[in-house]
């Protein structure tokens, strides 16, 4: 039994994805990051298409991307679930856009979605990488954390 209310949808084809090791590396960062027990969070993947309509939607820009993350403190959810508090937000991956990151950086498809996954919740509990090189070097050490020192940056 989970600590926590975690929702995987997955509305493309997406041969090889083990949702199940998503599920538990979710849980293994959460409790990481003292989430609350019982706090939700639903990771949605999708495709380039969908991500980029999010993308433009939320952010205004206008092509597909990686990975996206929409805290539940933003109001309206870009797919929201019926969800009971606490509820800590919602995390959207590309699946084309994560296969051809892992072809292009030569690792596996489980390990360029485990990096996605752990970086979108990490944005979800307050890190950035954009504002200013220490918090890129913050949010970077947390990563490596989770996921080993041999981890390759490659989300926008």
């Amino acid at each position: 039994m989970s600590a926590y209310d975690i929702s995987v949808e997955v509305s493309v084809d997406a041969p090889g994805l083990d949702t199940g090791a998503l599920t538990v590396l979710a849980e293994r960062v959460l409790a990481g990051e003292s989430v609350a027990d019982g706090t939700g969070v639903s990771i949605l993947v999708t495709g380039d298409e969908h991500i980029r309509a999010l993308n433009n939607e939320f952010l205004g820009i206008d092509e597909p991307t990686d990975v996206l993350s929409f805290p539940d403190d933003q109001g309206e959810e870009p797919f929201p679930q019926g969800e009971e508090e606490p509820y800590l937000g919602d995390i959207a991956i590309s699946f084309p856009t994560a296969l051809r990151q892992s072809e292009e950086v030569g690792h596996s498809l489980d390990a360029e979605f485990a990096h996605l996954l752990v970086h979108g919740i990490l944005h979800l509990c307050g890190y950035d990488h954009v504002g200013s090189a220490e918090d890129e070097a913050r949010m970077r050490a947390r990563e490596e954390h989770y996921l080993g020192p041999d981890v390759h940056l490659h989300v926008h």
